[in-house]
């Protein structure tokens, strides 16, 4: 083959049907080859010939998808200034489609010595490494279209590709723990009937495993060390197929239900680790470009993610490859969002977090960014890197707020009751200020990293001890509470008690004003067995067991989530009015005491009170519709209690409504009854939720 001067864009490699251009960007090489490898691994070379605004580039006629490739970048290697290139050690391309083959961990992958770590090492790493390999973009779509459902609508579905499917009996062998097998009629099935609208997928850009973990006889199971931002994760794809192809299908295949899809995301930080990392790709192509460097000695990196490096997201050149790959998800694999990893990381200007950093900038302007769901996870581990609250309108967030206040009112704390009432209704106070709407708040009470549901009301203390690293990882403050005893027991009070409060707080999230977030598994009962930091465990320990749901608890769940669809009330778009929400007075909304008694300011700031009622004013939804029509809805009382003892509530007079019937109770998993609450009383158990609606004379139809 000949190679000819070709495009500095797009860049990557672009097959245009009679060949590939190769286009890769490098503000320090003096020459960039692109090596073709052929099915039994022989190398060929070729010096990309033309170098445009720092973009290195080629055209291979007569190339075809399918060929395997890599870069070799000859330039300085000059490690105290910042400068890493070291010819010896094949790249992966940062814009390749598609990458296959393991990373074998040697001392060949990293592009200094062992022992002499300024010295580079000229050992050819390329038999230890996967290859980029050039993509068909054809595909077809059909039909397909984003199922778009409004954010307030959105019941997110938070999941592994891997470990949804693993141990489903169901699901064919050959697709468990594949993207095709996300796409088979048992998920689907699940999904629907629960009644999500999104699955958020834990990160599936190509990732691989840090030594450390692979010395341990683990894995990198959660995901992220991302190493290709526009590459799908290639074990993902069943044995003999083609990754990008099947990840296509399956976000097809969802859409054809109705179920978006988001992509847990992370540009903060990549695979190639700190100074004494691997160099696998960009640390290769041009170290200072895509790194943030330590302003005192440019041999070592900024680490706001705790993972040894971090973008460089004051280059133009980091900000476009990130800008490049969410563009390619959007357009080329049809996904609907994304979930920011570390998001904060991103927006660090010189040192603090800047929201109006050139990240968001280039977020906001996009056509095509701007228009998808945007969800940061607001903190990093830098100094000042928490900013809950504080990311700008277009951008919801998870709310780690949320997490913590629900958890520690149904743990029974004191001083809980004020935090937990902002919670329920959407956590005005972190986000009306900016003019976000309730919406802006992601709401979850567990995710990947922490414990399950079932662990939160089982475990007191974290149980890691299969991490190897002697319990010493994961968070040791996890606001749980194992309701009488640590794990598992055959006493059939405690296990009364973590069932009782297992469904107040999965009611406590699906009723709360703003987005909710499932954890997968949740809802069947999924253990870890107290380990909260299972990133490492590819095993049962992290699967979902399908085989051991709890039938019960899904039943519930799935009541739930219906009533929340069947009820615009609960999912209002715009904040209450009844502001501040201490006091009474107030049309949409009413707190009460156990006694009927509006809370009083005094009320909220007793610090052992553990119980209270909302009041959710159906008639009074500020919404309207498209053309203009009003939007009404069910009235409803919430009566809540996290207390050790049962407590009598009297419905507050002026109410209105002929009778009130009882909704739900979580103290017995009732979803629905005709139960009457005739003298205006209803005894709640400990740590229980009951839910009632009103009937008026005159029948308030709730609509969609």
């Amino acid at each position: 083959m000949d190679i000819w001067p070709g495009e500095p864009f797009p860049q990557g490699a672009t097959f245009d049907g009679d060949g590939v251009n190769f286009s890769v960007y490098s503000e320090i090489a003096d020459r960039i080859e692109v090596c073709l490898f052929d099915p039994a691994g022989a190398e060929t070379r070729y010096v990309l010939p033309e170098i445009t605004g720092f973009s290195h580039h080629g055209y291979v006629p007569g190339a075809e998808p399918g060929q395997a490739y890599g870069y070799r970048v000859h330039g300085p290697w000059r490690p105290d200034e910042g400068f890493r290139c070291n010819a010896s050690k094949l790249l992966i391309d940062p814009y390749a489609k598609s990458i296959v083959g393991e990373l074998h961990w040697g001392p060949e992958v990293f592009g200094h010595n062992q022992e002499y770590p300024v010295q580079p090492d000229y050992r050819d790493s390329a038999p230890n490494m996967p290859k980029s390999v050039v993509t068909d973009p054809a595909f077809d779509w059909e039909d397909d279209r984003p199922p778009g459902h409004a954010l307030h609508d959105t019941v997110i579905y938070e999941a592994h590709v891997r470990g949804l499917t693993m141990a489903h009996p169901d699901v064919p062998e050959g697709l468990r723990g594949t993207y095709l097998g996300v796409a088979t009629a048992p998920v689907l099935e699940h999904l629907l009937d629960l009644g999500v609208t999104a699955i958020e997928l834990l990160p599936v850009h190509h990732f691989v495993s840090e030594h450390s973990l692979i010395k341990a006889g683990l894995t990198n199971y959660w995901g992220y060390n991302s190493i290709g931002y526009l590459a799908p994760h290639a074990p993902y794809a069943t044995a003999t197929g083609d990754p990008v192809a099947e990840f296509k299908q399956m976000v097809k295949v969802l859409h054809g239900a109705g179920i978006e899809v988001i992509l847990d995301v992370v540009y903060n930080h990549t695979a190639e680790g700190n100074h004494l990392g691997p160099t696998l790709s960009l640390k290769g192509f041009d170290n200072p470009t895509y790194y943030r460097l330590s302003p005192q000695n440019r041999g070592y990196y900024q680490d706001f993610t705790g993972t040894g490096n971090s973008l460089n997201m004051r280059h133009p050149q980091t900000l476009k490859l990130m800008m490049d790959s969410l563009r390619y998800w959007v357009l080329d694999m049809h996904v609907d969002g994304f979930r920011f990893d570390l998001a904060s990381a991103l927006a660090r200007e010189l040192y603090a977090v800047d929201r109006l950093s050139s990240f968001f900038d280039l977020m906001h302007q996009d056509p095509v960014i701007s228009t998808v769901k945007l969800i940061a996870e607001p903190w990093d581990v830098g100094e000042g890197g928490y900013q809950v609250g504080n990311f700008p309108p277009q951008w919801s967030e998870w709310n780690g707020r949320y997490r913590d206040d629900v958890r520690d009112y149904w743990r029974g704390d004191d001083a809980a009751m004020a935090d937990f009432a902002y919670r329920l209704t959407g956590s005005s106070d972190l986000y009306a200020w900016s003019g976000r709407r309730p919406s802006a708040s992601i709401n979850f009470v567990t995710a990947h990293d922490g414990f399950t549901l079932s662990d939160l009301v089982a475990y007191d203390h974290k149980h890691n001890e299969a991490n190897g690293e002697d319990n010493r990882d994961g968070e040791s403050h996890n606001r749980s509470w194992n309701s009488g005893a640590e794990g598992p027991t055959d006493d059939a009070s405690v296990n009364h008690v973590r069932d009782v409060r297992r469904r107040s707080i999965m009611t406590t999230l699906l009723f709360s004003q703003g987005v909710p977030m499932l954890l997968a598994g949740d809802e069947i009962g999924r253990t870890q067995h107290g380990n909260n930091n299972a990133y490492c465990q590819d095993s049962e320990l992290s699967w979902i067991d399908w085989a051991g749901a709890d039938q019960e608890f899904l039943a519930f769940t799935r009541r739930i989530v219906q009533l929340r669809k069947d009820h615009r009330i609960f999912r209002r778009r715009r904040w209450f009015d009844g502001r501040p929400i201490h006091g009474d007075m107030v049309e949409d909304i009413g707190w009460y005491t156990p006694d009927g008694n509006a809370m009083s300011d005094e009320d909220w700031d007793v610090g052992y009170a553990r119980s209270l009622m909302m009041f959710l004013n159906g008639q009074a939804i500020p919404t309207v519709g498209p053309r203009g029509e009003k939007y009404t809805d069910d009235s409803f009382l919430m009566m809540f209690n996290a207390s050790p003892e049962p407590m009598t509530f009297v419905i507050p007079e002026g109410l209105g409504g002929e009778k009130w019937i009882v909704e739900l109770d979580t103290a017995t998993a009732l979803t629905r009854d005709t139960q009457v609450c005739s003298n205006n009383k209803w005894e709640v158990e400990p740590w229980a939720l009951v839910m009632m609606r009103r009937i008026d004379s005159e029948p308030e139809g709730s609509q969609p």
